[in-house]
């Protein structure tokens, strides 16, 4: 640990084996309390490349519970959060657009950190209960077109690194191994990052794991497309930034968008915006979302068709639908 805690402090890149062997020991308990801190330090610092974030990703793909869904070829949508905009459930909301409109989700999440209502925060609002039974999931996938999963309950070997990372209180780099270590490893996603140097780093680190994705970012630091400015999007086959106008959406504020101070009111913002009762910068914002999350899987339609699609999803009530089918099979 020495020697690697040295090399780190001097800047010196870790193979993906190194990464893999370091975060095993790390989450399997046989580094002490203080290595972990010091590492996690000393990464948050120097950052991380290419090759330790795989390595990384690869010792927690080992040791998680694995569920097969293989079959639906699903997508998931997430951000990377910490953007500290504390905007309502925008990503899961896109996730039902899209189940919605005839795809398969899977989304990957946990109870918020940075913000008042996270994912699995809204999930159990709507009495949710979280299961890692494949069968179960696998139902829900083929019913409603979305299945959840809960983070905590698929990668049990988190819970070693816990108390220093609560103990830090800051960002560190299991914050950006979040959205990359999806149990069921989707076969496309789309991921909202708050900076374009996370754009960089998780674009080139979902080109070399093979996914097809839409990466996104807000240029005013929001991690989703939130058309309160300029946006930039990569994927596998161009990097583009659009003005909100050029799709036919209007520039939204970011009070619009906020999440609520309470689980509760949250929930009932998420709810709005499914039956599609909630304000136009509300339902726009969720809408663009979906939108790439379908050009990411239909990589030749323009995404004004796609924002057709998830347009239709939404106003026709297949995207409710898919919701309450959701909360009948889920609860």
């Amino acid at each position: 640990m020495k020697q690697i805690l040295k090399r780190i402090f001097n800047h010196e890149k870790l193979s993906r084996e190194e990464a893999c062997s370091l975060m095993r020991n790390m989450v399997g308990g046989s580094i002490n309390d203080a290595q972990t801190a010091a590492l996690l330090a000393a990464f948050q610092m120097r950052g991380v490349t290419v090759d330790e974030l795989i390595g990384f990703r690869d010792a927690l793909l080992q040791t998680r519970v694995p569920v097969s869904l293989q079959e639906f070829q699903p997508i998931d949508i997430v951000g990377t959060g910490g953007d500290g905009k504390n905007t309502f459930n925008i990503s899961t909301c896109a996730c039902f657009v899209v189940a919605g409109a005839g795809y398969h989700v899977a989304k990957h999440g946990n109870y918020g950190a940075t913000s008042v209502s996270g994912a699995s925060n809204v999930m159990e609002q709507y009495g949710v209960r979280f299961t890692n039974e494949t069968d179960k999931l696998k139902r829900s996938m083929e019913e409603c077109g979305m299945t959840y999963l809960h983070a905590p309950l698929f990668n049990p070997a988190l819970k070693t690194v816990a108390p220093v990372r609560k103990a830090l209180g800051v960002r560190t780099l299991f914050n950006l191994l979040g959205p990359l270590v999806n149990p069921c490893l989707p076969s496309f996603q789309l991921l909202g990052v708050a900076d374009l140097a996370q754009m960089r780093l998780y674009t080139n680190t979902l080109q070399r794991l093979g996914i097809r994705f839409a990466v996104v970012n807000n240029l005013d630091g929001y991690d989703e497309i939130s058309l309160t400015d300029e946006f930039k999007v990569m994927t596998n086959r161009y990097e583009t930034i659009y003005r909100p106008s050029e799709l036919g959406f209007s520039i939204a504020r970011q009070e619009e968008l906020y999440g609520g101070s309470t689980p509760e009111e949250a929930a009932r913002i998420f709810g709005n915006v499914l039956q599609n009762k909630a304000t136009r910068a509300q339902t726009d914002c969720v809408l663009i979302n979906a939108s790439f999350a379908i050009q990411a899987m239909k990589p030749a339609s323009s995404i004004e068709a796609c924002v057709a699609e998830a347009r239709e999803s939404l106003e026709s009530g297949k995207a409710f639908h898919s919701f309450r089918r959701f909360l009948e099979l889920n609860r």
